[in-house]
């Protein structure tokens, strides 16, 4: 796992937002643990060169421990490129990224206990590059493994660096 200032910057984005957009957005994420489907709907998305920033909560889901964890993306999100960032329970500290294959808009290959702590965040991040620069989509999604707890409510403030 590759873990830069970018991806934690970029989450710190996610977070605080920068336009207070009302719309749909590009489309939901699919997670599908075990029995449980839930969507995830984006925080961010660059809409036509701009920025625009969703007031959606992220889900926050309860799993088994070594449950299989599929992700399924929207199919322009898929065609442009996509990761997941690996995040503790407040989304304040990055834990790691998975490399989604290109033109993927499945992925199955992350394990409820692949994760430390018991408690912790997925963002399914698109490539960045296009017509908003570093900004991207992305959409948070929380799990909580039985028998864990969870830390509180995710902050916006940059944890101290150490």
């Amino acid at each position: 796992m590759v873990v830069t200032r970018a991806a934690a910057a970029l989450v710190l984005l996610v977070l605080a937002g920068c336009s207070g957009g009302t719309d749909e957005g590009p489309g939901d994420v699919r997670v599908e643990v075990g029995a449980q489907d839930v969507s995830a709907r984006p925080v961010q998305y660059c809409d036509d060169g701009e920025r625009v920033r969703y007031d959606n909560a992220p889900p926050y889901i309860e799993v088994s421990p070594d449950s299989v964890i599929t992700l399924t993306v929207p199919d322009a999100v898929a065609e442009r490129g996509w990761g997941v960032q690996v995040f503790d329970d407040r989304l304040e500290e990055i834990l790691g990224e998975v490399d989604v294959p290109a033109g993927e808009n499945r992925f199955a290959e992350i394990n409820t206990s692949d994760v430390v702590p018991p408690a912790f965040y997925l963002v399914v991040v698109e490539d960045k590059g296009g017509d908003c620069g570093e900004w991207s989509g992305a959409w948070p999604v929380g799990f909580l493994r039985a028998g864990g707890d969870v830390g509180g409510t995710p902050s916006s403030s940059p944890s101290p660096a150490g």
